[in-house]
């Protein structure tokens, strides 16, 4: 399972970002690493460094093999929270995507 970032806004630390959460999307999403290809992580800052609420957006589109890309969207008022919340948008919607495919 290979995760890639594209980090948007003017964050410090950007290493260690994706290393720290390199960790923590493939543990929770370590179910699902037999059909997951790629998994790609985009990062912005909504206003340019500005202090508001909720201006932070995680954006996870998930490639498995023989479906097409899913997506979710996060935003929040830091980037952990708005990748963390866009983690776990996208484990529920693996388990039903996948808990619907074994129903059938």
């Amino acid at each position: 399972m290979q995760i890639q970032f594209n980090i948007d806004c003017k964050a410090q630390g950007h290493e260690r970002t994706e290393t720290y959460f390199t960790t923590v999307i493939s543990d929770a999403l370590k179910r699902f690493e037999d059909k997951i290809t790629r998994i790609d992580v985009r990062i912005a800052d909504e206003n340019n460094s500005k202090s508001a609420s909720d201006d932070k957006r995680c954006v996870l589109e998930v490639h498995a093999a023989g479906f097409k890309p899913m997506a979710v969207t996060n935003h929040a008022d830091t980037m952990e929270k708005a990748i963390k919340g866009s983690v776990e948008k996208m484990k529920h919607a693996l388990e039903h995507h996948y808990g619907k495919l074994q129903t059938h």
